[in-house]
C-alpha cells in the first residue's frame, strides 16, 4: 500500500514534567522529580524542571503550534501532583482547570488529546509515605485516576495508565539515577507488582466511571546476543525477561516470566494469587515507546540480570547512546502480534536525540538524522501492518525539544526546537517532513526526501 490504512491516528507526544515548567503553580505540590532535580549532582550544571518549555503559560501557542503541523492527535500527561498537591485528598481546581481548558482547546482544533495518568512524576508527599513501595499505592492512584476520570471521562476517548513502568523501576530502584534514587534490589518487585496492581486498579475506575478507551505504554526493544555462547544466550533470555516480558506477561497472559525468579533470587516475592486477576483488567491497546534495540553479553557484575550492552562497529548511535535499528521495530511488533494475540497497538512514542545544527540564515533546521530517523521507522511500522500487525497510530516523540529527565536540555528530541532563553519555537525540517508524512497519511514516505539534505 501506498500509505497507511484509514483512519491511522497521527499525533506527537509529551510529559508534564518535562515541559509544563511553573511545577508550584497554582497550588500545585512539589513532585519527586521536582525535589530530585534540585538535589546537588542529580541533573547536568543543576538544570531542573522549573521553566522547561514554560508550557504551563504558553500552551495556548503550543496547541497552535499542534495544529499547525496538522497534528490529529496529541499524547501528554497529567501531572498528579497538580491535580492532587499531597497525591491524596484535596483537589486543588486550578491544577484539574488547567488540563480541563486544554482539553476543551485540542478538540475545537480537531485534536485528540490522549492523557497519560503517570509519566513518571510522583506527588513528593507520596514518596515520604514508601512511593510505590508501599501497597497502598494501588489504591492512591485510583483514587487520583478518579479524580481525573470525573472530570474529563466525558469528553476523552483514548488514556494510558502508566508511562514505561519498567524504567520507573530500573532507573529509579535499581540504578538510583532517577527519583527515589535508590539500588534497591529487594524493593524493585515490589514496585513492579504495585505498579501493575495500581494500573489495574486505573482500568476498574475507568470501567466504572468514563467511556473510551484505555491501556498502558510499555518501553520494549529486542535483544540479541553478542555471541552464540551459552553464557551470553543465557543473559540475554534473562535481559528479554526483565524489559520485555516482566510486564506484559502479567497483563495479557496473567503471570510473570519464570525468569524473573532467577534474576532476582530469593529477592523474588510470592504474590498473592488473587493480585493477578486485578493486574489482568482487559485493556483496550498496548502503547508501545521504541528507540533502538541492545545486542548483550554476559556481564556478571551488571545487575540485575548479568548483561551489558556492546557497541556495534559502523552503526548509527542517537546522542543517548542508542542505536538506530528501525528492522528491530517491526520485530517487536510482530513480536507482540505473535505473543500475545495480535492486541490493538499505538506507537506511543518513537524518535531520536541528535546534535541539530543551528538556524541557518533563513531560520531552516536541517535536522537530516532526525528526517532519516523518522521515516525509517515510519517504513516499517508499515511493513508491520502489511505483516498482520493490528496498528491503530504514531506517535512522534517528541512534539518539543525538552528537559530530559537525568540529561538535562543537552539532548534533543523536538520537531520543534525551543530556545532555551527565550522559549521561542522554530520548527525544524523533522517537523516539516512529518507534516506532510501526515497529509498524505505516509504516502510521502515513497518519495524522495533529497529536498531535506542542507
Amino acid at each position: 500500500m501506498a500509505g497507511f490504512p484509514r483512519g491511522f491516528l497521527w499525533g506527537a507526544a509529551t510529559s508534564a514534567y518535562q515541559i509544563e515548567g511553573s511545577p508550584l503553580a497554582d497550588g500545585a505540590g512539589p513532585s519527586n522529580w521536582h525535589l530530585f532535580t534540585h538535589e546537588k549532582g542529580r541533573t547536568p550544571n543543576g538544570e531542573n524542571g522549573d521553566v522547561a518549555c514554560d508550557h504551563y503559560r504558553r500552551w495556548r501557542e503550543d496547541v497552535g503550534l499542534m495544529r499547525d503541523l496538522g497534528l490529529q492527535a496529541y499524547r501528554f500527561s497529567l501531572s498528579w501532583s497538580r491535580i492532587i498537591p499531597a497525591g491524596v485528598g484535596a483537589v486543588n481546581a486550578a491544577g484539574l482547570d488547567f488540563y480541563d481548558r486544554m482539553v476543551d482547546r485540542l478538540m475545537a482544533s480537531g485534536i485528540q488529546p490522549v492523557p497519560t495518568l503517570f509519566h513518571w512524576d510522583l506527588p513528593a508527599a507520596l514518596d515520604e509515605r514508601g512511593g510505590w513501595r508501599n501497597r497502598d499505592s494501588a489504591d492512591w492512584f485510583a483514587d487520583y485516576a478518579g479524580v481525573v476520570f470525573g472530570r474529563l471521562g466525558d469528553r476523552v476517548d483514548l488514556w494510558a495508565t502508566l508511562n514505561e513502568p519498567w524504567v520507573v523501576v530500573d532507573a529509579g530502584y535499581v540504578h538510583g539515577v532517577h527519583p527515589p534514587g535508590l539500588k534497591d534490589l529487594a524493593a524493585a518487585p515490589l514496585v513492579t507488582h504495585n505498579l501493575l496492581r495500581a494500573h489495574g486498579q486505573a482500568v476498574r475506575c475507568f470501567r466504572a466511571q468514563a467511556r473510551g478507551r484505555i491501556g498502558i505504554v510499555v518501553n520494549l526493544e529486542p535483544k540479541d546476543p553478542a555471541t552464540d555462547s551459552p553464557a551470553d544466550l543465557a543473559a540475554t533470555r534473562r535481559a528479554d525477561a526483565y524489559m520485555n516480558r516482566q510486564y506484559l506477561d502479567p497483563l495479557l497472559l496473567g503471570r510473570y516470566p519464570l525468569e524473573m525468579a532467577e534474576i532476582y533470587g530469593a529477592d523474588w516475592p510470592d504474590f498473592p494469587p488473587d493480585d493477578f486477576a486485578l493486574i489482568g483488567q482487559p485493556v483496550d491497546f498496548i502503547g508501545l515507546n521504541y528507540y533502538t534495540r541492545s545486542v548483550n553479553r554476559h556481564d556478571p557484575a551488571a545487575a540485575p540480570v548479568g548483561a551489558s550492552p556492546v557497541r556495534q562497529p559502523g552503526a548509527l548511535y542517537t546522542e543517548l547512546g542508542w542505536e538506530v535499528h528501525p528492522a528491530s521495530l517491526l520485530r517487536v511488533l510482530t513480536w507482540i502480534k505473535d505473543r500475545y494475540g495480535n492486541p490493538p497497538v499505538y506507537i506511543t512514542e518513537n524518535g531520536a536525540a541528535f546534535v541539530d545544527p543551528e538556524p541557518d540564515a533563513d531560520g531552516r533546521i536541517a535536522d537530516v538524522l532526525r528526517v532519516d530517523y523518522l521515516r525509517s521507522h515510519l517504513l516499517a511500522a508499515r511493513e508491520a501492518i502489511e505483516a498482520g500487525v493490528d496498528l491503530r497510530g504514531y506517535m512522534a516523540w517528541s512534539l518539543l525539544d525538552n528537559f530530559e529527565w537525568a540529561c538535562g536540555f543537552a539532548k534533543r528530541f523536538g520537531l520543534y526546537r525551543v530556545d532555551p532563553v527565550t522559549q521561542d519555537r522554530t520548527l525544524k525540517d523533522s517537523g516539516r517532513f512529518y507534516r506532510e508524512v501526515i497529509g498524505s497519511n505516509g504516502a510521502i514516505l515513497e518519495e524522495d526526501p533529497g529536498r531535506y539534505l542542507p
